[in-house]
């Protein structure tokens, strides 16, 4: 991989883990749906076709829910780098970055910014192990890449 060649990551390991723990509630709201029928127990109401519905209308919501740990991504190139959280999303360019952080024990890389924020880089977990190791890296790679190109415009080079 170059220095400047465009990357795109994505966590392994919790999309594996949301997917299937969204099509197994999908599929035991679907069991339980169907097993909604007739009286309520003490006579007084019975389970009607709406409630089956749903049922498996809440089961799709909370499918949808678990899909959302699966929206994380980070993509970067010569120009900056673009960050996709759970909920919101960054474009910055590289000028704004101090460096990328994957401290010991933590969760996740994060980007540290010259106005001394952290921006958490969910796309990159410890989880995965290598894998994030080696995004980190080549995160690193493009940062270095136009701090070398800065420095060489600067007056006097």
């Amino acid at each position: 991989m170059s220095d400047t060649e465009p990357i795109r990551l994505k966590p392994r390991r919790i999309r594996v883990v949301c997917w299937s723990a969204a099509i197994a509630l999908v599929v035991v709201f679907g069991l339980v749906a169907t097993s909604l029928s007739g009286p309520t127990g003490d006579g007084y109401g019975s389970f009607q076709r709406g409630d089956q519905i749903a049922m498996i209308g809440l089961g799709i919501f909370g499918a949808l829910g678990f899909l959302l740990f699966t929206r994380p991504r980070v993509e970067a190139d010569a120009r900056g780098v673009r960050v996709r959280n759970i909920i919101g999303s960054y474009d910055l360019p590289w000028e704004v970055v101090r460096g990328i952080r994957f401290d010991r024990g933590a969760p996740w890389a994060s980007l540290e910014l010259y106005d001394d924020d952290l921006l958490p880089l969910v796309a990159l977990q410890a989880a995965d192990k290598e894998l994030a190791v080696d995004g980190v890296r080549a995160l690193r790679r493009l940062h270095q890449a136009h701090l070398d190109t800065l420095a060489a415009r600067a007056p006097g080079h």
